[in-house]
């Protein structure tokens, strides 16, 4: 007892037991920037699916918990109708705006969709990608990543895209490892010849540069696509656009094929890449039904996919919804799991300590109607809409006005600072 007393009195034990009370009361003090209340969150990356508050201060979750108080945030957005996401990860869009004649704006075509991070599908390759970062990803609010395509000059026609003498494996390497914070991986797409070169080439500039491979594949007589999953392509590896219907998934009988049950065991991704013209009911409607799921969803986001197809991330979410997976099941698949497949385990999540990355949306119930590639319908009884977007600590859609005032309540105000 009296060990104890002396140490309480102490100086160095009394200024320790002070600054930790001070530290104690300014945790508890924290003053949020954004609170989400009551929110149905969905975060696959930690197991919740549950009501939950979401704190974030600057540019970072800082507590995911219940019942925060409101009175601690400068601004409260009550979620209490939404389901509350990690911003989503589009993994195949062309977003270099100024460059081939198909690419869109980033900032317009992700964050209204609660796209925060968005990965360019092979636009540009070893060439000409340091002028597409430039002029794009260093300038965009969204975070925009890349494949390189294994074509030096990346997608700009039959006439490049065709020539093997672009395929420069030492030149993508080399550009992968000076860029390696924004690379994921390397694409090739839209070789017509009856050989391997393009996709070979791929696979061993990824092999080389320790990243991935995305395959747009075409196949033809003598490169046929069973061959491509058995063969060419490694564990990890990603088919893109795989509910196309260039592509022999199903036997005669609408049956999945034993070679892409196969090719799951192999560990061989398969991703949606919607397109114009790469997802079609008639395949991914019998492949659903049989438990055949992608392992990602994506968009091929460009000037031709967001027409008519309109194959934006909620829509493909809420086509694949209607056609049989859950929404918790179109969730991981848009978050943890394409983060995982591009080794960006750091994205995707709502983890505390985590960069503030958020999606809100809505389930509306109703009936809708979905186009697919070939522009049949599709009528459905549920449809997800972006209503929030918070991108890196800063609200950058609020289609509903979650973040702000009422004017009966607003007073004299304006947006300008």
């Amino acid at each position: 007892m009296d060990q104890g007393r002396r140490l309480r009195g102490d100086p160095v034990t009394k200024t320790l037991l002070l600054m930790g009370l001070a530290c104690c009361a300014a945790a508890q003090a924290q003053i949020y920037d954004i609170l989400i209340k009551n929110g149905q969150v969905i975060d696959p990356a930690n197991g919740r699916n549950s009501r939950m508050d979401i704190a974030i201060v600057g540019s970072k979750i800082v507590k995911v918990a219940k019942d925060l108080p409101a009175s601690k945030a400068r601004t409260v957005v009550e979620a209490g109708e939404y389901v509350v996401t990690p911003g989503l990860i589009d993994l195949h869009v062309h977003f270099d705006a100024h460059g081939a004649w198909l690419n869109l704006n980033p900032d317009h075509n992700a964050l209204r969709f609660g796209v925060t991070t968005a990965v360019d599908a092979g636009s540009s390759g070893a060439d000409n990608f340091e002028a597409f970062r430039k002029r794009v990803i260093d300038d965009a609010d969204t975070r925009v990543l890349a494949f390189l395509n294994i074509v030096s000059g990346g997608m700009y026609g039959a006439e490049v895209e065709n020539d093997p003498k672009q395929m420069n494996v030492a030149k993508a390497v080399a550009m992968v490892k000076k860029h390696r914070d924004v690379i994921v991986g390397i694409k090739t797409a839209h070789y017509r010849p009856a050989d391997w070169i393009a996709v070979d080439n791929a696979v061993k500039a990824a092999t080389e540069s320790g990243t991935v491979t995305m395959v747009d594949f075409f196949p033809q007589p003598g490169r046929e696509y069973p061959e491509l999953l058995a063969k060419h392509m490694r564990p990890g590896d990603i088919h893109t656009h795989f509910y196309g219907r260039l592509i022999p998934q199903l036997d005669q009988n609408k049956k999945v094929q034993p070679y892409m049950l196969e090719a799951r065991k192999r560990g061989i991704l398969f991703d949606v890449g919607h397109g114009a013209g790469a997802f079609w009911f008639r395949i991914a409607a019998p492949m659903i039904a049989q438990g055949f799921l992608p392992d990602t969803i994506s968009t091929d986001l460009h000037k031709n996919s967001v027409m008519l197809p309109n194959a934006t991330m909620p829509n493909v979410m809420s086509k694949l919804m209607n056609l049989g997976m859950t929404l918790e099941q179109v969730v991981e698949r848009s978050t943890l799991a394409p983060a995982k497949a591009i080794g960006r385990k750091e994205l995707g999540t709502l983890s505390e300590g985590a960069v503030a990355d958020v999606a809100l949306f809505m389930v509306e119930r109703g009936t809708f109607a979905f186009l697919d590639s070939g522009h049949g319908k599709l009528t459905g009884d549920k449809r997800l809409r972006c209503a929030m977007t918070v991108r890196n600590g800063k609200i950058v859609w609020d289609e509903d006005g979650l973040s702000t005032t009422d004017i009966s309540r607003a007073g004299p105000y304006s947006n300008f600072k």
